[in-house]
């Protein structure tokens, strides 16, 4: 019950505690007043009555007698009149029992009026004649008394609707800033930390008004505060501090996302082939700016080309690579020979004419990262051949055949449901050690039995416009198998970025989870950190659809390169799972470690849960579970 009302019922109660008590002390005290005057009014009829008949009472049959009872009696509301001799015998009698009209037959039985009763003896002389008795007929007096109280009782109602009215105004104006309040912190609850411009007058709730932005205002400071030390972290995790080129790990992930978005780039790798003999001949700060400054020419390069959509890495020591995305082989070339004529100018100054080589291969789109890396590597053996800082382009005519062959496999997979589904990384709490979700993934093999990489069977069946089809059967499968096992952790569900972007298969899901209650209490759909960065809003929209359906989610392979916590807040997702490269090594990695706390305080900021994935040491599980986490798998 809100408060307004809570106050309205509160204030009703004791208006009509007051309004009873003081009715009934009013009706009590007419009551009594007219009682009192009735009494009187008796009182001096009888005594009034009694001198007027004491000449007359020397004949009790004079007429006059009896026209004087009779006009008093017709005069006065009187139930009865009585008039008796000396003796006691009665003379005259009038008696009118009448009841007074419009008075409830339950008011007159609740506020009885006893009749008021007068006599008065007549003398002649000094002798008793007679005794004139007078009734008063208390109907009148009720029908006076249910005037007053109907009078009193319609003032009151008024009085009580209009107090209850401008209760209602004033509730409203001083509630509004509660509401206002409440809103406040849930605004700050959800990341946005805003502040209350017009302050309520009301003191108590003034001081809260501003309590609330004070702590809006210092906790505006701590998120800007994490978000400024992640920026931070998040370069020292990328990029080599060296070379200011990104490291390794950030390769993998994008060799990986770009198999998945079936997107045509060439590789290029280049290692400097005189690095021994190099360190022999000049000093490690020599070497290490003959490496600044070779890094600063691929640097360079990649401003020179901007109709390259390029990425540099430096892996260790003199070794090198370039992710380029395009088609055309003939600007690679171009590049390729721009960067060998830097590559000898550069050789000049350290007197070296063959300082490094260029091997160059386009990206098999249904290959791995292992074997982009390992055909590079074959490219630049051939250069080595060719001259001093030379280059060799090789080209894959098998590519459009394996692309042809992976979708026949993907159309039957999915058309004929020729996969299985394994549930796997079972996750743990650090505070209960129960297990508290597991991931379903697909299992793929081809016609020779060999599993496939899920990542391009999933990306081949978005090109075919199949993997609709194949997130409804997973969704369904996962149902089954929660209700068949009796499971009560969640099962993580992974959706695929054209699911989210599918009207038909919304409407399905919010059907779905609408009316089943398994799907909304264990199912967690999970996106990728990297589909979600590239199309922020489409996300934003999909996981706040999600929420008023009931469903949960989360990001998983979260990296520092993908998002920053300013997107975070947007999404507002239920979970995220940090990228295994990221718990690892993580007990004897600073930067790493800080990486996380700080994600963990941007969790507990915005309320979501940090996961971790795929632990192998005991050491990094520790660390993790130190630092405060919800929960990890191994």
């Amino acid at each position: 019950m809100s408060l307004s009302k809570q106050l309205l019922i509160l204030i009703s109660f004791m208006f009509l505690m007051i309004f009873s008590v003081n009715l009934a002390l009013g009706i009590s005290n007419i009551k009594a007043y007219l009682e009192g005057e009735s009494q009187s009014h008796a009182q001096d009829t009888a005594t009034s009555l009694g001198l007027s008949l004491s000449p007359h009472m020397k004949d009790t049959n004079d007429p006059i007698i009896k026209a004087m009872v009779a006009a008093i009696f017709d005069m006065g509301y009187y139930k009865e009149i009585r008039l008796v001799d000396a003796s006691g015998e009665e003379l005259i009698s009038l008696r009118n029992d009448k009841n007074v009209e419009g008075v409830p037959g339950w008011f007159i039985d609740s506020l009885p009026m006893s009749p008021a009763i007068a006599e008065s003896e007549i003398t002649s002389g000094w002798i008793l004649s007679g005794k004139v008795i007078v009734t008063i007929n208390p109907a009148f007096g009720v029908s006076k008394l249910y005037g007053l109280v109907k009078t009193s009782f319609f003032y009151s109602l008024i009085a009580f609707v209009f107090s209850v009215a401008l209760l209602l105004l004033i509730l409203q104006y001083t509630l509004a800033s509660l509401k206002r309040i409440a809103q406040l912190a849930l605004q700050i609850a959800d990341g946005h930390f805003k502040t209350i411009e017009i302050l309520p007058s009301t003191i108590e709730v003034k001081n809260v008004a501003l309590s609330m932005n004070i702590m809006s205002t210092k906790l505006e400071i701590v998120f800007a505060d994490l978000n400024s030390k992640l920026a931070v972290m998040r370069e020292s995790l990328l990029l080599n501090d060296f070379s200011g080129l990104y490291k390794k790990v950030v390769y993998d992930t994008d060799i990986k996302q770009l198999l998945m978005e079936h997107c045509p780039a060439y590789l290029i790798l280049v290692k400097l082939d005189s690095l021994p003999e190099l360190v022999k001949e000049y000093t490690s700060d020599s070497i290490d700016l003959l490496l600044k400054a070779f890094a600063g020419k691929i640097t360079d390069m990649t401003e020179q080309y901007p109709e390259f959509i390029m990425k540099a890495y430096h892996f260790y020591g003199g070794e090198f690579v370039m992710l380029v995305k395009t088609n055309d082989v003939e600007a690679i070339e171009s590049f390729a020979k721009s960067l060998s004529t830097d590559i000898s100018e550069l050789g000049e100054k350290y007197a070296k004419s063959d300082l490094m080589h260029i091997g160059i291969v386009p990206v098999n789109l249904v290959g791995t990262p292992k074997s982009q890396l390992f055909a590079a590597t074959e490219a630049y053996e051939q250069a080595r051949l060719i001259g001093p800082n030379s280059y060799y382009i090789r080209t894959n005519k098998n590519i459009a055949r394996d692309i042809a062959n992976w979708k026949t496999l993907v159309l039957d997979c999915i058309d004929n449901a020729n996969y299985t589904l394994s549930y796997v990384g079972k996750t743990t709490s650090f505070q209960t050690g129960l297990i508290i979700m597991e991931e379903v993934i697909t299992q793929v093999y081809d016609k020779n039995g060999e599993k496939v990489a899920i990542g391009l069977f999933v990306s081949i069946a978005e090109k075919i416009t199949k993997i609709i089809k194949h997130d409804k059967a997973v969704i369904e499968k996962v149902l089954e198998y929660i209700v068949s096992n009796k499971i009560q952790h969640t099962i993580a569900v992974n959706l695929s970025s054209s699911a989210i972007n599918n009207l038909e298969f919304c409407l399905w899901l919010e059907k779905l989870l609408k009316n089943n209650h398994i799907a909304v209490q264990q199912l967690v759909f999970s996106l990728s950190a990297y589909a979600v960065g590239k199309e922020i809003d489409a996300h934003a929209e999909f996981i706040y659809n999600l929420h008023r359906w009931g469903g949960r989610v989360m990001v998983k392979r979260f990296e520092a390169q993908f998002m920053s916590p300013d997107i975070v807040k947007k999404l507002k997702p239920d979970y995220i799972r940090l990228g295994r490269e990221i718990g690892e090594g993580i007990n004897h990695s600073r930067q790493k470690y800080e990486f996380v706390q700080a994600i963990r305080q941007m969790g507990m900021l915005l309320d979501i849960a940090v996961l971790a994935e795929n632990v192998q040491s005991d050491n990094d599980y520790l660390a993790l579970k130190e630092i405060g986490i919800f929960g990890a798998s191994r």
